[in-house]
């Protein structure tokens, strides 16, 4: 089975999100069950030098673009056992990040149109092509239109992947015909015409073969209105090729026993943990006290991970004997909640405005609580990543944090960490305060270890699924 990855970032070239560590991860877990998967990404101007000094330029050819004649490279690298290919024009990708710029339509154009003419160049012809995300989402209707009646071609699947819903690459229609070569039979409603103009999400999720999510949970909710971003009655029309597959985690690259960035390695021991704890308050200025629980939050700070639940109850949550430990950047009205806290409290809170990946670990590894009140989480990673440096997760029961904690029952022993279902501030704090009150009993601790322990959120079974997946679509490898 041979399968390409179209995604615009991948960890370690360039990550702007959760996309990333997919892309970088999940083709691991799949060639290990026997698949010959590879990836093609942007060749970026931000990609380290010391990936780009070993690439080699394999491919060199003129690319049409409605009346366009483009130069496009492809590069090839293989990285810990993949081979991944760079789609290469310095006028679309030599700057500084991956999106946000006011040709960003044209750009991804650009690339979805590489991925396809690219195939004839590169000696690599998948029987699947998965797409990841509105960046690659044209890719089943450039195939659908221009490329599935080529011999070479016929036989490819295409799958789309949701990350998140929330951005669905929407431009002006009079783009698309120019980028794209397309008539007009692919502008009303029933195919890319959305809100007015044209949504490179909406195309690939009628276009492609089958849609996949990332968690079973968002799968349902995405085809509500509350969740659905205005395509839930388009999603709700594709349910029977929708299939939602949980996101895994990495545990070659996220193991507390093997982590460079944190001082004590342990596994399931409590009392190397606390050591950790230690030595992360002394580094931050909080006091050293392994009797108060250290809650932590480490995520973008924005509306989506719920933050304004904290800022409606900031003063009951200090008012708890618990330690807190923000680690991130985003949305300045949240930048400044947690530094006014900081400075309001500096025996209570460490709040950290920046990113940066080895403070991160070491908050992992420290912390006893780890916060997610998110106001929707098509899977989230940091409560898997807190489990497995067994952190115990408080999460809102949405998307892929339902389907990853099981809320703690206290009667049967049950469960993996504490769990509320409403988007409201209250119910938040009471889960909080209930989950302080009970680490202070040292039974209900060992309880949720033991059974945090026992959970696998490597990529072993979603990749499984995965590799079913392909297998319905193309069963004969070619």
């Amino acid at each position: 089975m041979k399968v390409l990855f179209a995604a615009s970032e991948a960890v370690p070239f360039i990550k702007t999100g959760g996309l990333a560590d997919v892309i970088g991860s999940l083709p691991k877990a799949l060639a290990s069950q026997g698949a010959d998967v590879r990836v093609i990404l942007p060749k970026y101007g931000q990609i380290p030098s010391s990936y780009t000094d070993r690439m080699e330029a394999i491919a060199v050819f003129d690319l049409y673009m409605g009346w366009r004649k483009l130069y496009c490279g492809i590069y090839k690298l293989e990285h810990e056992g993949i081979i991944y290919y760079f789609v290469d024009n310095e006028y679309y990708f030599a700057r500084h990040g991956c999106y946000g710029y006011g040709d960003d339509a044209e750009r991804f154009a650009f690339y979805c149109r590489a991925v396809l003419d690219s195939l004839q160049h590169i000696g690599f012809m998948p029987d699947i092509l998965h797409c990841h995300d509105w960046q690659a989402g044209m890719i089943p209707v450039l195939y659908r239109a221009h490329f599935s009646y080529q011999p070479a071609y016929a036989h490819i699947r295409t799958v789309i992947t949701i990350h998140n819903l929330k951005y669905q690459g929407v431009f002006g229609q009079d783009e698309f015909r120019d980028y794209f070569t397309l008539g007009d039979e692919h502008f009303h409603g029933h195919a890319l015409e959305l809100h007015g103009g044209a949504s490179f999400l909406k195309g690939g999720l009628l276009y492609s073969d089958a849609i996949t999510t990332v968690s079973p949970t968002y799968a349902e909710e995405i085809q509500t209105p509350y969740y659905g971003e205005y395509m839930d009655g388009l999603l709700r029309s594709q349910s029977h090729r929708l299939q939602g597959i949980l996101n895994g985690l990495d545990y070659d690259d996220f193991d507390p026993m093997n982590d460079p960035h944190i001082e004590f390695h342990y596994r399931d021991s409590l009392a190397k943990k606390q050591l950790n704890k230690l030595k992360l308050q002394e580094r931050v200025g909080l006091p050293a006290r392994k009797d108060v629980p250290l809650i932590a939050l480490v995520t973008r700070l924005v509306d989506q991970k719920g933050l304004s639940l904290i800022d409606r109850v900031i003063g009951e949550l200090l008012e708890l004997d618990a330690q807190w430990i923000i680690v991130g950047t985003g949305e300045p009205r949240f930048e400044q909640l947690f530094r006014w806290a900081a400075g309001a409290f500096p025996d209570k809170v460490s709040a950290n405005i920046l990113f940066d990946e080895s403070l991160a670990r070491q908050v992992y590894a420290a912390s006893d609580l780890f916060l997610m009140p998110s106001l929707f989480e098509p899977c989230g990673i940091g409560q898997l990543i807190a489990m497995r440096y067994r952190s115990v997760p408080i999460v809102r029961e949405t998307g892929g944090l339902k389907d990853t904690v099981t809320p703690y029952n206290e009667e049967t022993g049950e469960g993996t960490g504490f769990t509320f279902a409403n988007y409201n501030a209250h119910d938040m704090l009471f889960t909080i305060e209930r989950a302080v009150r009970l680490y202070r009993e040292p039974g209900v601790w060992t309880n949720l270890m033991s059974n945090v322990k026992k959970k696998d959120f490597s990529w072993k079974k979603s990749a499984q699924q995965y590799k079913a997946l392909y297998e319905s679509l193309a069963p004969v490898s070619v």
